[in-house]
C-alpha cells in the first residue's frame, strides 16, 4: 500500500480501501481480513469524530501522518481500529466496520467464539478488532512500513459493487453519506440508527 494513496480525505479514502487486506500479528499467531465496509470521519470539520474539537491525547494519533492506526475503545466494551488518512497536522480517518477473514480463521474463531459463523467474524468494527487481536497496544502502529499490523492491497473492487449510505450507531451527523460498503456481502454490518440521532446539515 502506498502512502499516496491514503494521503486525502477520509471519504475519498473510505471507498478506496474496500478490499483492501489488514493483517495483525500475534504471538498467537496472524489474522487477516479483506475489508468490507468502512466509514469515514472528518476531523474537526465532523460533528461525530474524535477530533471534532481539537487535538487530546486521545485523539493525537488522528492528527498525524497518513498510514498510522487509531485504536479506541468503544462503549468501554470493544477495541475499533481507524486507519489515518489525509495530511500530516488535519485530522481525518477511515473507521474499519467489517471485513472477511481471509488467513487465521481457526485464531478469529477462537477469538470470537466457536458458533460464530464465519461471516460474523469480523462483521462490526468491535468484532473486527477482536478477530484481528487489535488492542490499545497497536494504537499508533505505522501500517505501511512492518509489523505487527499492516495494511496492503488486496483484489481491485468493481465500482458498480460500492454502496454508500449513513454512518452506523453515530448521534450526530448520522445522516452523512460516509459509510462505504460492498452490496449483497454477508459479512457487512446492518445499519442501525441511535436512538438519539437527530437531523444534522452536512455532506
Amino acid at each position: 500500500m502506498n502512502v499516496g494513496l491514503l494521503a486525502h480525505p477520509a471519504e475519498e479514502v473510505a471507498p478506496r480501501l474496500l478490499g483492501s487486506v489488514l493483517t495483525c500479528e500475534t504471538p498467537e499467531g496472524t489474522v487477516s481480513i479483506a475489508i468490507t465496509e468502512t466509514e469515514a470521519y472528518s476531523g474537526t470539520a465532523d460533528p461525530a469524530s474524535h477530533a471534532y474539537r481539537g487535538q487530546t491525547p486521545r485523539n493525537a494519533v488522528m492528527f498525524g501522518p497518513a498510514g498510522h492506526l487509531y485504536v479506541y475503545r468503544s462503549h468501554g466494551l470493544h477495541w475499533c481500529a481507524n486507519i489515518v488518512t489525509g495530511t500530516d497536522g488535519i485530522a481525518s480517518a477511515v473507521l474499519i466496520r467489517a471485513g472477511r477473514v481471509i488467513e487465521g480463521e481457526d485464531l478469529a474463531r477462537k477469538r470470537r467464539g466457536e458458533k460464530v459463523e464465519s461471516p460474523r467474524l469480523a462483521r462490526g468494527p468491535g468484532n473486527a478488532c477482536q478477530a484481528l487481536g487489535v488492542t490499545a497496544e497497536h494504537n499508533g502502529a505505522d501500517l505501511l512500513t512492518g509489523t505487527p499490523v499492516m495494511l496492503s492491497e488486496g483484489e481491485s473492487v468493481p465500482a458498480a459493487l460500492i454502496q454508500i449510505g449513513p454512518r452506523v450507531g453515530v448521534s450526530k451527523a448520522h445522516d452523512w453519506q460516509h459509510r462505504f460498503y460492498l452490496a449483497g456481502d454477508p459479512t457487512v454490518s446492518a445499519y442501525r440508527l441511535s436512538p438519539r440521532a437527530k437531523p444534522s446539515a452536512g455532506a
